[in-house]
């Protein structure tokens, strides 16, 4: 199997850009791995594109047939939502993939594939900056969800602390204070495992 490039951080920190900017290289000969959720589809979101979207269900049903590589469950004031990769035709092994995810998630991937096949990408952006970017983007929505726009902010902390990231063996560090540098940077640590 070739390598699994996993894009991480906190959010507001631009991980679906960079995830999208990377895919319209061609060059970098990367594909992108879907993941998978219960949590209700979002205005301007596509089914198979951000994620594919199921129900309750199906998820326990894809738990008992040992399909899961790596899943998250949170308990929102909406209720739990689920987050998940499956071990489908995503992961052939003829191709670099990449896909975004959160430091647990990323764990379960490495004890699945490896920490030889896994790369970490680890962005990161000032906490103010963060939380300023996470408001404009949740204004924009028709209903917006401030309370778990609140609950995903304090909760970052906890799930990204500098004793997990060391934990993990996440040195990386990738800074989108301006993105065109930022991508740079990924770019050329692709390119890296290519050489």
């Amino acid at each position: 199997m070739n390598k699994i490039f996993v894009i991480m951080g906190k959010s507001a920190t631009g991980k679906d850009t960079i995830y999208k900017e990377l895919l319209k290289k061609k060059e970098l000969s990367i594909k992108p791995v879907v993941p998978y959720t219960t949590r209700p589809i979002r205005e301007g979101e596509k089914e198979g594109v951000e994620y594919h979207f199921v129900d309750t269900v199906t998820y326990k049903q894809m738990k008992e047939q040992k399909k899961i590589i790596e899943y998250r469950d949170y308990n929102t004031v909406h209720g739990v939502w689920s987050y998940f990769t499956v071990n489908d035709a995503q992961f052939s092994g003829e191709e670099d993939v990449i896909l975004i995810n959160t430091l647990e998630g990323y764990e379960q991937i490495v004890s699945y594939f490896g920490a030889e096949q896994v790369i970490p990408i680890y962005i990161q952006v000032e906490d103010g900056e963060r939380l300023s970017r996470a408001l404009y983007r949740e204004r924009q929505q028709k209903q917006p969800k401030y309370q778990e726009l609140c609950r995903r902010f304090l909760a970052d902390d906890k799930d990204f602390s500098e004793e997990r990231l060391k934990q993990c063996k996440i040195t990386a560090r990738y800074d989108n204070v301006d993105m065109e540098q930022c991508l740079k940077k990924i770019e050329e640590t692709i390119r890296g495992y290519h050489s």
